[in-house]
């Protein structure tokens, strides 16, 4: 069996009023049931003589104004909506964090796009020329793997076994990628060879280390 907190907690939920209102309606129910126990009737008679949770709840909303129902209806709404709404406030506010975002790259305030350039046709001279250590030196450590002989001329066959001279290179196009905390310089050049023409797409940390490698 409920003790009188729990009665009176009870019927409170169940009433369609302010929380001012409820506290002062809890205090009433609360006084009225002390008041009878110390009459000596048994908390057990005490309840059925006052009746069901429903029905005092039922019996105070019938005094209650329409439109401190509906108030009370549309805050107990609202109540509900509100932490949704923050939550997928926070969600977007996340996913827009992790997601890559581009950023014109004249306005990083890490790249400059004369040394970008320069990296890239450097890295792509040394690429031609496989000088895979000084790639190596250059590079992060999650690309040193792929930056040898064996690996680069799995991605090369993959457009020609025999690409021939380099014989130009093509406009270079750059933006700043940036997702979460990290931020890359991304390029892309076309570069003419004797027998093929290649897509570079090249990617460098802040330090202007090789942070990726795309060809197509």
């Amino acid at each position: 069996m409920m003790n009188a907190n729990q009665y009176v907690n009870a019927v409170a939920r169940k009433i369609r009023c302010s929380g001012k209102r409820k506290k002062e309606i809890k205090k009433q129910l609360l006084t009225d049931i002390h008041m009878r126990l110390e009459q000596g009737e048994e908390l057990k008679e005490v309840f059925s003589r006052m009746g069901t949770v429903q029905e005092i709840a039922d019996g105070f909303n019938e005094s209650i104004s329409q439109n401190e129902q509906k108030k009370y209806r549309r805050n107990k709404v609202l109540k509900i909506i509100i932490p949704i709404v923050v939550v997928l406030i926070l969600l977007a506010a996340f996913v827009c964090w992790i997601l890559p975002r581009g950023y014109a790259i004249d306005q990083s305030e890490y790249f400059d796009e004369a040394r970008v350039e320069a990296a890239m046709k450097e890295t792509i001279e040394l690429l031609d020329a496989e000088a895979y250590d000084a790639l190596q030196e250059n590079a992060i450590s999650q690309m040193q793997p792929f930056l040898n002989k064996k690996e680069m001329a799995k991605i090369k066959g993959t457009i020609s076994d025999d690409w021939g001279e380099r014989q130009q290179f093509g406009t270079v196009y750059m933006t700043e990628l940036v997702q979460g905390n990290t931020h890359l310089a991304v390029g892309e050049v076309t570069v003419v060879y004797e027998n093929v023409t290649v897509t570079y797409r090249l990617s460098y940390d802040k330090e202007m280390r090789l942070a990726g490698l795309y060809v197509r």
